[in-house]
């Protein structure tokens, strides 16, 4: 039954990234195990994220379930849909209920996705990651599997508006290639392994990237560390 949904969702994704005529760029797809369980983890930069991330593990034809907060499945539109395509809600005051939910689909053979920063990053760099998903893949004895997404900043995120005109955005996809998380190393030791893999393919996706800013009121989506007019990482904390 799910499939009877998701497919369809990824169907109308991919004719509307059509209609804005967005340039994806993804390297690395191979690196998703055809078969059995696996967490993969990607930064997180974009309302949009989940779906481009699913898109990574497309030409595997591997299907993601990811893990979302609960208010988007109460949502009378989202809410079906997400029910319908296996994701996962995480209410954050009982988050065990979800962590044994992704244990189940993680060995029952399913992928799960994950942003371990757990919300937007709005200064475009790497947040702290939580240890959730080292610890979900010691659990289940799968890999975790790192992603970066870059460029889907440009199209939604948080505290700008949506782009939803044929504005031929570029977006660009890094899968890295699996890693172990052995059940007798520290999950702490792991998650620190893990995020600088990330941010080893987030670097390597913004020198992918084929698009400079257009001016200075277009730097907004470039973090401050590379010339950037986004807010620092301390600035969002002092705002926040």
């Amino acid at each position: 039954m799910a499939e009877l949904v998701y497919r369809p969702v990824i169907g109308a994704a991919l004719t509307l990234f059509k209609a804005l005529d967005l340039k994806i760029d993804t390297q690395g797809s191979e690196n998703i195990p055809r078969t059995g369980g696996a967490v993969l983890v990607s930064n997180h930069i974009s309302y949009l994220d989940f779906i481009f991330s699913g898109l990574g593990a497309l030409p595997q034809k591997r299907l993601v379930r990811f893990m979302a907060k609960d208010s988007v499945f109460r949502h009378k539109i989202s809410g079906p849909l997400m029910r319908g395509m296996k994701h996962i809600p995480v209410d954050r005051k009982r988050g065990e209920a979800a962590y044994a939910h992704a244990l189940d689909s993680l060995r029952s053979g399913e992928i799960i996705g994950v942003f371990p920063e757990a919300t937007i990053s709005e200064s475009f760099t790497l947040k702290s990651f939580k240890s959730g998903a080292a610890r979900m893949a010691q659990e289940a004895g799968v890999p975790l599997i790192p992603m970066a997404l870059w460029g889907t900043q440009r199209i939604w995120t948080k505290g700008r508006p949506r782009n939803f005109g044929r504005n031929h955005i570029p977006v660009t996809i890094r899968v890295g290639e699996p890693m172990e998380a052995p059940t007798g190393e520290y999950a702490g030791a792991i998650t620190r392994r893990l995020r600088g893999h990330v941010q080893e393919l987030l670097e390597a996706a913004q020198r992918a990237y084929p698009v400079r800013p257009k001016n200075a009121e277009d730097t907004w989506w470039i973090p401050a560390h590379l010339g950037g007019t986004a807010p620092t990482p301390a600035q969002v904390r002092e705002a926040g």
